[in-house]
């Protein structure tokens, strides 16, 4: 018989690819989970993972575990909330991981309706950049993610994870304000080739947006300036250091000074925001009310025809 413990193990090795990291994440040692693997390879009868160097990967008979473990897993979730809904479920904690701009667009007001339709639930933000919220929700740590598409993210079909898509946004351009192109109703981002540009840093799913944005309009940005804060961004633009491109709804609630803003001319980048979580969590009684109290916040957000 399987263990469906470590069934967690192996698909935590899968997402991590190395066993220490494996470890951090399910707050175990290195040396219980690779206990914990050699007892489900003794239990298969098959070597489920090579060892290298450079961490491990898994083999034919281990990506054929993965999937059922992805499915028990998901089935263990749902065991959980059915059990959760007969013993009523109407008062616990909810952890969501969050970006900043989500945080205030979306699950701020969220929690707010929460209060007057489900008193008995208690949100705990966590805040994690848009790439980091799913590996939260996948090891445990966060049971809701609020997270955008990006260039390495689970897809929609991903087995571990059931998602409620919330909301789609167009990136902005934002120039000083003295910026020739700043007279145009809206700029074609091939005419800004030449300058010098504010991103993200690497690894956040918006720097990711900047590049394949300059990269369908014919061009690769000179990346001078790098900040996560949007108001850095803006503040570096306004100080003339640059041009950026920055979510539509990240530059609400900022002081615009010294900068105009811009609509993309043409096809623009745009930031889809998701809701995700375990798969198989996706009607417990305590997280249902939060996935449908962030669907109703997000609701009039998305830009038209989106």
């Amino acid at each position: 018989m399987i263990d469906p413990r470590r069934l967690r193990i192996l698909r935590a090795a899968a997402d991590h690819r190395t066993v220490t990291a494996a470890a951090a994440a399910l707050y175990l040692t290195p040396s219980a989970v690779s206990q914990q693997l050699a007892a489900l390879e003794q239990e298969t009868g098959h070597v489920l993972l090579t060892r290298s160097g450079k961490g491990v990967r898994l083999t034919a008979a281990g990506e054929i575990l993965l999937q059922h473990a992805n499915e028990v897993l998901a089935q263990l979730e749902r065991a959980e909330a059915e059990l959760a809904a007969y013993a009523g479920g109407s008062a616990g904690e909810v952890t969501v991981a969050a970006f900043a701009t989500g945080i205030a667009e979306v699950l701020a007001p969220a929690i707010g309706r929460l209060a007057g339709t489900h008193p008995g639930i208690r949100v705990r933000v966590r805040d994690a950049e848009g790439d980091e919220s799913l590996p939260l929700v996948l090891d445990g740590e966060a049971d809701v993610a609020l997270a955008v598409e990006y260039r390495g993210a689970p897809r929609e079909g991903d087995r571990r994870l059931a998602r409620v898509p919330l909301y789609a946004e167009p990136f902005d351009a934002v120039l000083h304000a003295g910026h020739l192109l700043g007279l145009e109703p809206e700029v074609a981002l091939a005419s800004l080739a030449d300058a010098d540009w504010i991103a993200p840093y690497p690894g956040n799913p918006c720097h990711d947006m900047v590049l394949l944005a300059c990269e369908l309009a014919g061009f690769d940005p000179r990346l001078v300036h790098s900040s996560d804060d949007f108001r850095a961004v803006v503040a570096l633009a306004g100080a003339g250091a640059g041009v950026a491109l920055v979510p539509r709804s990240a530059l609400r609630g900022i002081e615009l000074k010294d900068v105009v803003v811009r609509p993309v001319a043409g096809p623009a980048a745009f930031r889809r925001v998701f809701a995700a979580v375990r798969r198989g969590a996706e009607e417990h009684p305590l997280i249902r009310p939060v996935l449908d109290a962030l669907a109703a916040a997000a609701r009039g957000l998305s830009a038209p025809g989106v």
